[in-house]
């Protein structure tokens, strides 16, 4: 019965020495691939621009280009040295790369200027980032963190990770023009001259509540905005060494109560020359003495 049944033959010598062959060469091209692909990438990378940072001198710095604006300071030619971290670009070999080795990272950023480059960092695909750059560019502005968070391409999950980082600068109402305050709610082209102008008159404001001495800039407009604004020191106004003529300028003091106050303050030593003290004098009306409590006013005391 053994001898029935069917005996197996051996492999020959040359299919196995084949067989081995095969092995050895699929292994020797996929590591001779590996080496390829490494050997490239080191090219690329030791001649591939770093991130870097540059230093502009300009008188009105602006933004460009994804760039991220790091800090502004007045130099001693009072021109405004800007700091700027600016992205370099890279090959796509080490593009592809750095996307595949890319590590999620949390840092502080402004949705509104961070680069594309800086969302993925943040853990945005490429895809993402670029939507929210493409909605940055056709004017969409993040006015509050939680304007972020309402972009369909943020999840919950990333902005519940990212919203202690996120930092949005408010608006000073001392500074910006007309073009600026358009970015805030319910402020248009006549709202934005006329916050220009009566910061004119005032000699810039003192605090943001200012807003609502405005003709119908009421409080239901001033509450939808107060959070977006600050409002960066004046000068003093000098109310006690202005001629008369200029005096009667300020929304709050009449022609008949600059006068009044020349002659108050030619009797009065200087430390009698207070609001206070005009308002005991009659100087001014009480209506007009509480809206000048809210005006940063100089010293009488004050060379």
């Amino acid at each position: 019965m053994e001898e029935g049944k069917k005996k197996r033959k051996p492999l020959s010598a040359s299919f196995v020495t084949g067989a081995i062959a095969l092995v050895f060469l699929i292994i020797g091209y996929e590591v001779a691939v590996f080496i390829h692909k490494a050997a490239v990438t080191r090219i690329e990378a030791n001649r591939d621009h770093p991130d870097t940072v540059y230093v502009y001198v300009n008188e009105t710095p602006g933004q460009a280009g994804g760039d991220e604006i790091i800090s502004v300071m007045p130099g001693p030619d009072r021109a405004s040295h800007t700091i700027i971290r600016k992205n370099a670009q890279h090959s796509p070999v080490v593009e592809a790369v750095r996307a595949r080795s890319r590590r999620v990272e949390s840092f502080s950023f402004n949705p509104n200027t961070v680069s594309v480059e800086d969302l993925q960092r943040l853990g945005f695909s490429e895809k993402q980032a670029l939507s929210i750059d493409n909605y940055r560019q056709k004017g969409g502005r993040f006015r509050r963190k939680e304007d972020f968070a309402k972009s369909y391409v943020v999840a919950d999950s990333v902005y519940d990770r990212l919203e202690p980082f996120i930092v949005i600068p408010k608006l000073d109402i001392n500074k910006a023009d007309s073009t600026a305050l358009l970015d805030l709610p319910g402020i248009g082209p006549y709202f934005a001259g006329k916050i220009v102008s009566y910061r004119t008159s005032l000699r810039g404001y003192s605090a943001p509540e200012q807003l609502m001495e405005i003709y119908h800039f009421d409080r239901e407009k001033f509450d939808g905005l107060k959070d977006l604004i600050t409002c960066s020191a004046p000068e003093p106004y000098p109310i006690w060494t202005l001629s008369e003529d200029k005096l009667s300028k300020h929304p709050h003091i009449s022609r008949a109560e600059a006068h009044s106050i020349v002659i108050y303050r030619e009797h009065h030593t200087p430390s009698e020359c207070t609001l206070e003290g005009l308002r005991k004098a009659g100087t001014l009306s009480e209506e007009h003495a509480g809206k000048l409590s809210l005006c940063k006013l100089q010293s009488a005391a004050t060379p």
